[in-house]
């Protein structure tokens, strides 16, 4: 429970403008309030410290935090908006830091009510990789991965998921900083990475192997290392983190790799992000993909990179049955895609204005693992999509429906979609159209794969249409296309 700051009038006032209220943090050098910031009329949390009863160490981890999240911005991390120095009520000179507010109890506080359904691991597992990708690239190692420096944005209901945010950078290490034995070895003991217990010069290879046992604690409920510190830190040196018969087989894979004795062996933080977005969008993990990885998935962008080769001659005829598509089932909006191995290539778009986008945060990469049409009458309320860029992002996405295209070989290599922004049904007669022009898009692919296998100017007859599905005298027009806001860059 929050501890109420009672001082009042000028004593509350840090910075000149920060109004302390409650205590909503405690650790063993820092307290983080709740407060008010009476220049922007806004609440924000500001981390204070006693620099007087600092020593040298606790200061250069202060100094190193406010540097390193001053040059940081991502959704996954937590923000800072403002620090300096003040005088506490006291008078003895005191640090702060003033960071954006997160409405929501950090993940240690989560875990003390038993382990987490395995959707919403996948889903924090998610954002944080995406954060440590982003810290990572930018030359940034945390070393302090524990469920203390996550936090939660509120708790999910029906329509919404679990949002993380990583925070507390005091002991980060960056690439152009000195770094000593005396803070190499920093880090919470329980989530130590092997290279940290001995004192080794870490890399982003150790954030993945403490995030792998929080992933692992939030599955189980328990540390995968408990009792006594130096107990706990060296039995890893020697040791995997033992996980449970009963973790289901998808996340034993991923879980192993992460926590690999030799950080060569880990995954990189994209490697986890996507794993676990899949993860996240097959729901309840209860049996294995329909695409999965290995094998299965090489067969399939094998048969991506056989159905790729380039030619124009159906580039109309695409473009005519995302307009058809549109048009027959009323939505403003149809794509016909191709997911490769960490892309989404449209081949045509009706009302969107796009030829690429990363795969993991497209539905269709979801849509592709699918067997058959996959429909989300209202996407908003679905754990799988709520998240997603084209769900929250300006472009408002509710209603989505989509038809895997299904090679001859048995590959899934695309998809045919259609898309909303107001919920609705999928009637019997428009899945029935939408599949029936799927077929025409992959008999299209393939009439254009065998063209230029036999490596001549073939001619591409047009996309065979129902007659009365369009009239000579009555034209489809193009629709003004809508631009995918906040989708990041594929490039």
């Amino acid at each position: 429970m929050a501890e109420q700051h009672r001082d009042s009038g000028e004593q509350d006032l840090v910075g000149g403008r920060y109004r302390l209220l409650e205590v909503v943090g405690r650790g063993s050098t820092a307290v983080v309030h709740r407060a008010l910031d009476e220049f922007l009329d806004r609440e924000v949390a500001v981390k204070l410290t006693q620099s007087g009863a600092m020593d040298e160490a606790e200061l250069r981890r202060s100094d190193m935090e406010v540097k390193v999240l001053a040059r940081l911005n991502h959704p996954g991390l937590v923000t800072l908006l403002d620090a300096g120095t003040d005088r506490s009520p006291g008078g003895s000179p005191r640090v702060f830091l003033v960071m954006e507010l997160v409405e929501g109890a950090d993940l240690r506080e989560h875990l003390r009510q038993g382990p987490l359904d395995p959707s919403a691991v996948a889903e924090i597992g998610h954002d944080l990789c995406e954060a440590l990708g982003y810290i990572h690239d930018r030359g940034v190692v945390h070393r302090d991965i524990k469920p203390a420096n996550v936090l939660l944005l509120d708790h999910p209901d029906a329509a919404s998921r679990f949002h993380a945010k990583l925070t507390d950078f005091g002991i980060a290490w960056a690439v152009d900083s000195e770094l000593t034995l005396e803070n190499a070895v920093s880090g919470t003991p329980a989530f130590l990475s092997p290279e940290q217990v001995r004192g080794e010069t870490v890399g982003p290879a150790s954030d993945i192997y403490s995030l792998g046992l929080v992933l692992l604690q939030c599955l189980t409920g328990t540390l995968a290392f408990p009792g006594p510190p130096l107990e706990s830190a060296i039995r890893r040196l020697t040791l995997p983190p033992p996980i449970p018969d009963d973790v289901d087989p998808l996340w034993r894979e991923l879980l192993t790799r992460m926590t690999a004795m030799d950080p060569a062996a880990r995954p990189n933080a994209a490697e986890a992000a996507a794993a676990l977005y899949r993860m996240a969008a097959l729901g309840t993990l209860g049996g294995p993909l329909p695409q999965p990885a290995g094998a299965a998935e090489e067969l399939r962008l094998a048969e991506v990179r056989s159905y790729a080769a380039p030619g124009t001659a159906q580039a109309g005829s695409f473009d005519r049955i995302t307009r058809l598509a549109s048009r027959l089932l009323g939505v403003p909006m149809a794509t016909v895609s191709i997911v490769d191995a960490d892309r989404i290539w449209f081949l045509a778009t009706h009302g969107i204005d796009a030829d690429h986008v990363a795969r993991d945060p497209g539905l269709c990469a979801t849509a592709v693992l699918q067997d058959e049409l996959w429909v989300l009458p209202d996407a908003s309320a679905e754990p799988v999509a709520a998240g997603n860029p084209l769900v929250c992002g300006d472009l408002g996405v509710r209603f989505y429906a989509a038809v895997p295209l299904k090679t001859p070989a048995g590959a899934n290599i695309g998809t045919l979609s259609v898309l909303d922004r107001v919920p609705r049904a999928l009637s019997r007669v428009h899945a029935a159209a939408l599949r029936d022009l799927a077929g025409i898009v992959m008999d299209l692919l393939v009439v254009r794969r065998e063209a230029h296998e036999a490596s001549s100017p073939a001619v591409v007859p047009p996309a065979v249409v129902p007659a009365e599905l369009v009239s000579p005298a009555d034209p489809l027009p193009r629709a003004e296309s809508a631009p995918l806001v906040g989708l990041p860059s594929a490039s």
